[in-house]
């Protein structure tokens, strides 16, 4: 009981924030859209407690027809980063560096791991993370496990915890991983507040 105290506690510091009914208007999706060149690909991170070694926090990158992050009851946004319902548009390589150092930090450090699938499999997970809804917090393991359960029956379970989630991804072969370690303070914010997306070009890249 214990346990399953502390990890709740652990979801609710990362996240801080409660589902929220947040919708983008078409035209502001429409703007931010971005399509990257690569690989359909499929990219779990997993934000890991460094002094307990527990899972705090679970997102989903898909790169499809275009790239979005599926961050259940997260606390990243930003005003240029529209978002409906616990899925960011626009991420660029850029917002996808910002996303993962924001979440690095002396407490936490990040295990990213990242699967190649088919147009598909890709378009399948978009269309399950748009479709999802606003997730409450502490269960951002539970509605990723969920989606992804759907896309590899017998593979994946749904459940609560970020590090199963990845044990149980790590496990399908081709599935590449690294680790991100970053020593900022904890206060994450600043990692927002001193991005400015003006200085990037998102064409160029």
């Amino acid at each position: 009981m214990r346990f399953w105290f502390i990890a709740l506690c652990a979801m609710f510091a990362l996240s801080g924030c409660a589902a929220e009914n947040v919708w983008a208007t078409d035209e502001e999706v429409s703007r931010a859209a971005y399509s990257n060149d690569g690989p359909a690909r499929l990219t779990l991170y997993t934000m890991i407690n460094n002094r307990t070694g527990n899972g705090a926090h679970t997102s989903l990158m898909i790169n499809g027809n275009q790239r979005v992050i599926f961050d259940p009851a997260g606390s990243f946004g930003h005003e240029t980063i529209p978002e409906r319902n616990d899925v960011l548009y626009g991420i660029t390589p850029q917002v996808a560096d910002v996303y993962t150092r924001y979440h690095a930090r002396k407490t936490y450090h990040v295990r990213i791991q990242t699967l190649d699938v088919s147009p598909e499999m890709a378009q399948r997970a978009m269309v399950l993370v748009q479709n999802y809804g606003a997730v409450p917090s502490a269960q951002c393991a539970k509605s990723t496990s969920e989606i992804m359960a759907q896309l590899f029956p017998g593979q994946i379970t749904s459940g609560w915890y970020p590090k199963k989630l990845a044990e149980q991804f790590a496990r399908i072969p081709s599935v590449k991983e690294q680790i991100l370690h970053e020593y900022d303070d904890d206060d994450n914010s600043k990692v927002l507040a001193e991005w400015d997306p003006s200085k990037w070009d998102k064409e160029t890249l």
